[in-house]
């Protein structure tokens, strides 16, 4: 199995009201998102679930992505998990906003794992931002996901 760590790329079309499970119901502006994640069970199977438009509503993500649309996956292979980083990263770029405090970050000391952008962050920035611990980084298209093999 594949850990690692990944963020989905997200946009919203629209202004939306969402109830996010126990969270409660936050108004997110229209633009772009990154989620960051782990996947220590599989990374993979984590981001194919993601992008599985059926599916139990399980993590704050699920309930943004009813709404959302993911446009593309980064990501890197890891037995140590980059999450915290990876949002500290985010959260520091040009434009960043935390829109939901607590987002997916239940489990850590993160202000959030969902980061708000009015226009859509660059891939190359986040890269450079993370350093010697960006060298495995990488980036794909859902269908890319989709189409490997498990």
């Amino acid at each position: 199995m594949k850990q690692g760590t990944y963020t989905l790329l997200l946009v919203l079309e629209k202004e939306a009201s969402i109830a996010v499970g126990r969270l409660g119901t936050f108004t997110f502006p229209a633009g772009h998102y990154i989620y960051v994640g782990s996947a220590q069970g599989g990374l993979d199977t984590r981001v194919k679930r993601h992008l599985k438009s059926e599916k139990r509503l399980r993590w704050h993500i699920d309930y943004l992505l009813e709404s959302a649309r993911v446009v593309e996956v980064w990501h890197a292979l890891g037995d140590e998990s980059q999450e915290c980083l990876w949002c500290q990263v985010a959260q520091g770029m040009p434009q960043s906003e935390i829109p939901v405090p607590g987002f997916g970050s239940s489990d850590c000391r993160c202000p959030s794992h969902l980061v708000y952008f009015p226009s859509r962050p660059s891939f190359q920035l986040f890269r450079r931002r993370l350093k010697d611990k960006g060298e495995g980084v990488k980036r794909a298209l859902p269908a890319e996901f989709l189409s490997a093999a498990s």
